[in-house]
């Protein structure tokens, strides 16, 4: 019962994310995704700087940064994955790339290992490798030239492009876990967000438009939305562990199918669901096994603390 009111945000976060990416398929047709990338960004600045207001803890000392460049370093590498998730929400139904998108944590894996040197064992391979196996049910039919299916380039390209966004949602990943042992949160996200939004203007040379009334308030939306969403997750944290709540990410899944269907009418295939729940067992297999290393940690620090 303790942990319930984190598990409750967490999953008002998921929801929250899952709408926002709904407003951003909506809008795919006419707006490009730099564009898109704008919006969110610089509309979640003001939610930002008012949870900073409310924690009472000083606009400074919520923004202040002791490694201004890993900030940029990770704003470049997150930007580039919204960017490429926002135009991969525009060839794909949105069940699909949500399911694609359950890569990240399996690459963050990999990645973790390879420039943080941390040491990945037979469980966390295995967890991956079943992982990627999954992956690849959801893109065959995606990916393979012999399908009769009637699929088109564009399609293909939009599973290319979200599996590279999870990819650089890995990296991101990484970068965050580098940060958090210098920074507040509130840094990372407001930092992420100027990132972002600066980056985001340098996309206006390949054809930026100018929204009509409805889509502009849509674009405004999801900058508030995720925002919010943001923050959400972030006070998640507070209220439950990791281990607790992190499982609740998949919850999207749910969220996805009943917006992919009620708003866009995108019926899932059965290769994706079944793809989904495979990659979806092996990122839960991830979670318990860096929760027993965690432990593991913990129990060998006291062990080696001198007894007085």
């Amino acid at each position: 019962m303790i942990f319930l009111r984190g598990i409750f945000l967490k999953i008002a976060s998921v929801a929250t994310f899952v709408c926002m990416a709904a407003i951003v398929k909506s809008v795919s047709d006419t707006i490009p995704a730099g564009q898109t990338v704008f919006f969110r960004s610089i509309f979640a600045v003001p939610v930002i700087l008012a949870w900073i207001a409310l924690q009472g803890v000083g606009l400074r000392a919520g923004i202040a940064t002791a490694n201004p460049m890993s900030h940029l370093w990770r704003g470049i590498v997150g930007t580039t994955a919204m960017a490429l998730t926002f135009a991969g929400l525009g060839l794909l139904p949105l069940p699909e790339v949500t399911a694609i998108g359950y890569a990240a944590p399996l690459f963050a894996v990999i990645l973790a290992a390879m420039f943080l040197g941390e040491q990945v064992r037979l469980v966390r391979l295995t967890a991956v490798g079943m992982g990627l196996v999954g992956v690849g049910i959801v893109l065959s039919p995606r990916l393979t030239t012999l399908s009769s299916d009637g699929l088109t380039d564009t399609e293909t390209l939009g599973a290319v492009i979200v599996l590279v966004s999870a990819v650089f949602v890995a990296m991101a990943h990484v970068f965050i876990r580098k940060l958090v042992a210098t920074e507040k949160t509130s840094s990372i996200t407001f930092w992420f967000s100027i990132t972002a939004s600066v980056l985001a203007l340098a996309t206006i040379p390949f054809g930026w438009v100018m929204p009509d009334p409805a889509t502009f308030g849509m674009l405004v939306a999801a900058g508030l939305i995720g925002g919010v969403g943001q923050i959400l997750l972030t006070s998640a944290y507070r209220y439950a562990p990791t281990a607790v709540i992190a499982p609740f990410d998949y919850a999207s899944m749910i969220f996805a199918l009943i917006l992919g269907y009620g708003l866009f009418g995108e019926v899932p295939t059965g290769r994706t669901l079944i793809g989904a729940a495979i990659v979806v067992a092996a990122g839960l297999l991830i979670i318990w096994r860096e929760q027993a290393l965690g432990l593991e940690r913990k129990g060998q620090r006291k062990s080696s603390t001198p007894q007085g």
